[in-house]
């Protein structure tokens, strides 16, 4: 697994991967799982039995092109609970009265202002890296932070290749549902410690089951060229 996994909400081992895979890409069938984990499907339909017990799983069917239905599992709303959300319900509370009496403004800085210090804690060592690596750093500052992050190479259409990061986890989900602003600041942080313009390619406000944000490798060497 891409993700080092301890202890997750009492789970280990398989069960516990299992919870982060379904996180990572949801949904997924037995045999996918199985391809990942290197186990045959009836192995893992085992332990995903018990996680749906346990009330952290579920499974639909779904029509994939032609052919039968499969079954797909993924989390219910305990199972994404399991993964870190800090204090965000009780912040976003906060954050609400804040807007309530003194505006969009007064919440925009609040949310802005942690961005702000954790950038200025990152940037002595991110920006010691050469670009194309900082990805990587800060894929690690944001896991510690709770956002199950990762950087990956992705090749595009144009021979090149997309430096592409993905937050699988939302630290902040509930305070982004209410406050889009933290979306912004969100991508401001992460523009500014990498120290190139990004483009979001997947937003989980949208729907889709992650964030990522793309910086074509072509910008990346231009910025090295300009050092």
């Amino acid at each position: 697994m891409d993700v080092e996994v301890g202890a997750l909400g009492g789970f280990r081992g398989v069960r516990a991967e299992l919870l982060v895979a379904l996180k990572k890409a949801q949904p997924l069938t037995a045999h996918e799982l199985g391809e990942q984990f290197g186990l045959t499907a009836n192995a893992l339909r085992r332990h995903l039995k018990l996680l749906e017990e346990d009330g952290l799983v579920r499974f639909a069917r779904e029509v994939r092109g032609i052919g039968a239905p499969v079954f797909a599992y993924s989390l219910t709303s305990g199972g994404e609970a399991m993964f870190p959300r800090g204090y965000a319900t009780v912040l976003a509370d906060a954050l609400q009265a804040l807007r309530d009496a003194q505006g969009e403004s007064a919440v925009t800085a609040v949310l802005e202002a942690e961005w702000v210090r954790l950038a200025e804690e990152a940037e002595p060592l991110v920006h010691t890296l050469p670009v194309s690596e900082r990805a990587a750093l800060v894929a690690e500052l944001l896991t510690s932070k709770g956002y199950m992050a990762e950087a990956v190479d992705l090749p595009s259409s144009s021979h090149s290749t997309i430096s592409t990061l993905r937050l699988h986890n939302c630290a902040m989900g509930a305070i982004a549902e209410r406050f889009p602003e933290a979306c912004v600041a969100e991508a401001r942080f992460l523009e500014r410690v990498l120290g190139v313009p990004l483009v979001r390619a997947a937003h989980r406000r949208d729907g889709c089951g992650r964030c990522e944000y793309d910086v074509l490798n072509q910008i990346i060497a231009a910025q090295q060229e300009q050092v």
